[in-house]
């Protein structure tokens, strides 16, 4: 079983229903469709705890986002497996799926593209992106 953690703000979207994916890096051992996983707010600290009950994988697929150094505010493109690039509607929703509200003055994709320069910055991101649904 594959446990993920997840920054506090994401922890109400994702108890809402409203977050039921998350990008991460490429790693060993990715979740697999069927199988449980495991959502966690603070792991690794004595704030550690489980979002909750562990939902059901439902799908992994490659993903590569890109940002702009000259925008970097907005994500600049979005493509799964190699071959479906996303346009501006399509990235605008993905990042409300991904957790990112759009605010006064805001779009959620400017949320998300804030997000990813505090976090991973300019460049290209290869990852995958986990799906689920609540057990």
């Amino acid at each position: 079983m594959v446990a993920l953690s997840f920054k506090g703000q994401f922890a109400a979207p994702i108890l809402a229903g409203t977050k039921r994916q998350t990008v991460r890096v490429q790693r060993k051992r990715p979740p697999r469709a069927g199988e449980p996983i495991q959502l966690y707010v603070g792991m690794r600290t004595k704030h550690c705890r489980k979002i909750m009950p562990d939902p059901i994988c439902t799908e992994v697929c490659l993903i590569m986002i890109t940002v702009d150094a000259d925008h970097p505010e907005l994500i600049a493109g979005i493509t799964f497996d190699n071959r479906t690039h996303l346009g501006n509607v399509a990235i605008e929703r993905f990042a409300v799926a991904d957790g990112f509200a759009a605010s006064e003055g805001t779009s959620a994709r400017r949320a998300m593209g804030n997000f990813w320069m505090r976090h991973h910055g300019a460049g290209q991101f290869i990852g995958h992106v986990i799906r689920w649904e609540p057990n």
